[in-house]
C-alpha cells in the first residue's frame, strides 16, 4: 500500500514539473517581437501580409516604421526595436558607435531599387556638379552616392548636397528645390513620374568591387535572450523569398495591393534587389560562416564602408572596430539554413 502510495505521490510530482517546465518554456517568448521597416515593397512584407512571423513566434509582431537608417540607429540604441531590415553603411556606423546590435543575416543586395535620379539635361555625374543633390542621411544610397562620385573623379566640392528623409525628397524635387536625388523605390518612381531620369543605380558599383546591401540585426539583449525566435525569423524571411520566386507577379501585386502603391512600382523595386538564400550567404561571397567571416565578402565591405565614412566624417575612425567578423553573428543563419 504504502509503495503504491508512494509511486502515485512520484507521478503526481514528475507531471508537476513537467507542466512547469512547459509554463516556463511558454513563458520565454515575448508578448511581441518589434520589427523596424521602411513602409517599402519589400519580400518580408509577405510575411506581414499573411501573418507568418506572428505565427512562426506565437507572438505579436510590431513593424515599427523607419524614415533612413539614421533612424533604426535611434531606435536601437533607445530599446525600441528588436529585429530590423535596413542598410549596410548604417550599420557599419552603428557598430562603430558600439551600439549592442549584431549581423545575422544579409538578404539583399542592392542592385537597381536605389537609384541615381535627375532632372533632364543632367546626363552623368559630371554633370551634377554646381548642382543640388538630396539623399536620406546615413543610408545606403548616401554612401553609394559619395562612391560614385569618388570613382568618376568629379569634383565633390562643386556639388551641393541635401540630407532629407524619402518623402521631403519627392517634396523638395516637386518645388524645385534640388536637381537630382539618390533614393529608393517607390520614392525613385515618384521622381521619374515628375520628369527624372536613372542617371546611375547601385549595381554599377559592383564592377568596381563595391557591395552594398540590406542587412538583418538584432538588438543582442534580444537575441540572447530568445535565440529560437531569430533562427525562426530567418526561416520565415527564405519562405517568403521562396514565394517571391515561385511567383514574382502575383507577390508584387498583394505586397502593392498591402502597401496601396502602384503594381508596377512595387515589381521594379522587388526586381531591383538579389536575393541570396540562406545557404550562400553562409559562403565567403557573403557572410561566411564561423570559420571563414572573417574573410568574407561581406565583412571586408562593412570595413570598407567604415573607413569610407571616416573619411567624410560619418563616424571616428579610431572607433572603427579592427575586424567586423566579430559582429556576425552566423549560429542563427547556420541553425536556420541546417534546419535545426
Amino acid at each position: 500500500m504504502r509503495r503504491q502510495l508512494f509511486r502515485q505521490v512520484l507521478s503526481l510530482l514528475l507531471a508537476c514539473t513537467a507542466l512547469s517546465g512547459a509554463a516556463a518554456h511558454a513563458e520565454a517568448v515575448p508578448d511581441e517581437v518589434r520589427f523596424a521597416y521602411a513602409g517599402g515593397p519589400r519580400v518580408w512584407i509577405l510575411g506581414k501580409i499573411d501573418g507568418a512571423f506572428d505565427k512562426a513566434f506565437g507572438a505579436r509582431v510590431k513593424w515599427v516604421p523607419f524614415a533612413s537608417g539614421a533612424d533604426v540607429l535611434t531606435l536601437f540604441a533607445a530599446k525600441e526595436i528588436d529585429i530590423a531590415r535596413f542598410g549596410s553603411s548604417p550599420a557599419a556606423a552603428g557598430i562603430a558607435r558600439k551600439l549592442p546590435i549584431e549581423v545575422i543575416g544579409v538578404p539583399e543586395v542592392i542592385a537597381t531599387s536605389e537609384r541615381l535620379i535627375a532632372r533632364q539635361g543632367i546626363a552623368s555625374l559630371k554633370d551634377l556638379e554646381g548642382r543640388a543633390v538630396a539623399y536620406p542621411a546615413n543610408s545606403t544610397a548616401q554612401y553609394a552616392f559619395e562612391v560614385a562620385v569618388k570613382l568618376a573623379k568629379v569634383d565633390r566640392s562643386k556639388i551641393r548636397t541635401v540630407t532629407l528623409k524619402p518623402a521631403e525628397i519627392v517634396s523638395a524635387w516637386k518645388r524645385g528645390d534640388i536637381d537630382a536625388a539618390y533614393v529608393w523605390g517607390p520614392f525613385t518612381q515618384e521622381l521619374e513620374a515628375g520628369g527624372g531620369k536613372e542617371i546611375f543605380a547601385t549595381r554599377d558599383l559592383q564592377k568596381d568591387g563595391v557591395l552594398i546591401f540590406n542587412n538583418f540585426v538584432v538588438r543582442k539583449e534580444f537575441a540572447d535572450k530568445y535565440p529560437e525566435l531569430v533562427v525562426k525569423f530567418l526561416r520565415v524571411f527564405q519562405d517568403k523569398v521562396d514565394q517571391y520566386k515561385k511567383d514574382p507577379e502575383g507577390s508584387a501585386a498583394a505586397i502593392a495591393k498591402h502597401l496601396d502603391i502602384p503594381l508596377e512600382t512595387a515589381r521594379s523595386t522587388l526586381a531591383g534587389l538579389q536575393y541570396p538564400s540562406l545557404a550562400e550567404q553562409l559562403t565567403p561571397a557573403y557572410i561566411g560562416h564561423d570559420a571563414s567571416k572573417a574573410n568574407s565578402r561581406i565583412a571586408r565591405a562593412y570595413k570598407d564602408t567604415a573607413n569610407f565614412l571616416a573619411e567624410i566624417g560619418e563616424v571616428r575612425r579610431g572607433d572603427i572596430p579592427d575586424s567586423y567578423a566579430p559582429y556576425l553573428n552566423t549560429q542563427y543563419l547556420q541553425r536556420a539554413a541546417a534546419g535545426k
